[in-house]
């Protein structure tokens, strides 16, 4: 999703000011350095750099898309020489551990347990059978 572009409303107002402050005297001159001149130099100087923001912008939105495909390509090739270590090596190979693989014979296989054995284990027990396991252990 592409960044949010700046509009100032500073300069908004800014140019509204500037234009009324024509109306007065094209070339108003207020006293202790405030002239419009000054003021009309002061706009093009956030208009310069708002636009020069919004072009960094946009730059940042394409590298950030190109960021975002390289990686899906990193994540493929990854994805590609691991199985083509699993291939060359198999997939229980050290070689296939190297390569950042888990072993086949050192994956964890998962437990699932059927209903009756989950109400098993959330029934409390009485204390008749807790002394029938503690005898048999």
């Amino acid at each position: 999703m592409p960044r949010r572009k700046k509009n100032s409303r500073v300069l908004e107002k800014a140019e509204q000011r500037s234009s009324s402050l024509k109306s007065i005297s094209p070339t108003l001159d207020l006293g202790n350095g405030l002239t419009l001149s000054l003021y009309s130099n002061l706009i093009e100087d956030l208009r310069s750099k708002v636009a020069a923001y919004n072009t960094a912008l946009s730059h940042l939105d394409k590298l950030s898309l190109d960021v975002a495909e390289t990686e899906l390509q990193m994540r493929d090739l990854s994805e590609k020489m691991l199985l083509g270590v699993g291939a060359k090596y198999g997939k229980s190979s050290q070689q296939y551990g190297m390569a950042g693989g888990t072993p086949k014979n050192k994956r964890r296989r998962s437990t699932t347990h059927s209903v009756d054995s989950k109400t098993e284990l959330s029934r409390p027990q009485s204390s008749s059978s807790i002394d029938d396991q503690a005898s048999v252990a």
